[in-house]
Parts: structure tokens; C-alpha cells; sequence
């Protein structure tokens, strides 16, 4: 697993130390329970026996999706426990003989994922399971199926179809408009005097609210 991954300027993975608790003891993210966040250092064996004994506690607990903190801990736990072993193979060695290899691959891309979508894993937004599967695609196309989830109240089945046409080869927005979602759609609720103006000034202008819109925010936040 690599530490950072970018697509243009914009990070698609990890880019803080792994087993680090950037989203799990982020106060402003899981509250109090911020204090119960734990570190795993891949470098430091007692660490990964810690670490060894969550993902083997982990892979016995996980059924479908329980309390997303729990399992961003335990994503967390089989990173580490790769980092430190050099293996998907070796880390689930030692976890134990429950864990296998490809339970801890598939929870280490969890970890690996860019920490605006590790947050919306944190509030409950995308199931974990969901992430799991937007982990398995590489570069933006983790931001556009997870800002698809959010805007359009995807299911885990739907995210695994996504997902897979994607791996199949088409591209996320036609894997998306399978599924009857437009990539890009998002609905806004707007001030209303800032709602009245703006639909005073594009019929003037005779232009789409849309097009006005995301030209604001691309000068907003410099997107070229």
C-alpha cells in the first residue's frame, strides 16, 4: 500500500502516517468517543500484537455493518498489521487462523482511502461496506462513487454493481447511469432572496443556473 496517490493535485489515498487515528480521534468527527481512538504503529511490535489481536477480533465481529467507528478501527488494525508484516499473506498469518488474506486486504484499502470519504465513514454518511468497495477503484473515481452514495442514497448492492462494471471497464458515469444516477446531479437548497436573484439574472443573461453555479465555485475553490 502507498502512502499517497494523486490524481492531478487532489490526494485519492491516504496521505497521514498508517494506524494513525486522523478520523477516529477527531473530536470534531466521533465526539467523546474520540478518546477511544487507537493508535497502531507498524513499526513497533507490541503495536501489531495489539494490532494482530483487533483484526482477529475483527474478522470474528464483522458481519454486514455494525458501528463504523469499530470498523474503521479495525480497517485501521489490518493496515498497520500489512505495513508492519510487508504482506496481505503474512498479516493475516498472524492475526490468526479466522482472518484471511482477503479480509485484510480488503479493510486495509479502507484505511487507504482519502480522508474526506474516511470522514463520511466516520458520521454514518457511506456504510462501511460501501467503502470497502470504493476502495477497490483507484484515483477520483473513489470521490465520484462516494459523493454518489451521499448525494443519491446508494445501497451497498448498488455501490458492488458500480464498482464492478467499473473494474469491467466502463466508466463511472456509465456504471452510475445504470443505475439511473447522473454523475454530478446534486441537489441544493438555496437562500430565498439568493434563489430569486439567481433566477432573475439567468433569465436575463440567458443562462443555466447550473453553468452559473459551477462557475462560482470553480473560482471559489480555483478548480480549473
Amino acid at each position: 500500500m502507498t502512502e499517497e496517490n494523486t490524481a492531478g493535485d487532489i490526494p485519492t489515498e491516504r496521505q497521514t502516517p498508517v494506524g494513525e487515528p486522523v478520523i477516529r480521534g477527531d473530536p470534531s468527527l466521533t465526539g467523546e468517543r474520540a478518546r477511544e481512538a487507537v493508535q497502531f504503529d507498524p513499526d513497533d511490535e507490541k503495536s501489531l500484537d495489539r494490532a494482530a489481536h483487533a483484526v482477529a477480533r475483527f474478522a470474528v465481529q464483522t458481519a454486514g455493518d455494525g458501528d463504523n467507528l469499530v470498523m474503521l478501527r479495525g480497517a485501521a488494525a489490518c493496515a498497520a498489521l500489512v505495513r508492519g508484516e510487508g504482506s496481505y499473506t503474512a498479516a493475516a498469518e498472524r492475526a490468526g487462523p479466522d482472518v484471511s488474506v482477503s479480509f485484510v486486504r480488503k479493510w486495509s484499502r479502507v484505511h487507504d482511502l482519502p480522508r474526506p470519504v474516511r470522514a463520511h465513514v466516520a458520521r454514518g454518511d457511506i456504510a462501511p461496506s460501501a467503502a470497502k468497495h470504493i476502495a477497490r477503484v483507484a484515483g477520483t473515481d473513489r470521490f465520484r462513487i462516494a459523493w454518489a452514495v451521499i448525494d443519491h442514497e446508494m445501497t451497498v448492492r448498488d455501490v458492488r454493481t458500480v464498482v464492478s462494471e467499473v473494474d469491467s471497464g466502463a466508466s463511472v458515469e456509465e456504471a452510475l447511469a445504470n443505475q439511473g444516477i447522473t454523475l454530478g446531479e446534486l441537489s441544493v437548497e438555496l437562500p430565498e432572496e439568493v434563489y430569486t436573484e439567481l433566477r432573475r439574472r439567468v433569465a436575463l443573461s440567458e443562462e443555466d443556473p447550473a453553468d452559473v453555479i459551477a462557475a462560482s465555485l470553480a473560482d471559489r475553490y480555483s478548480i480549473e
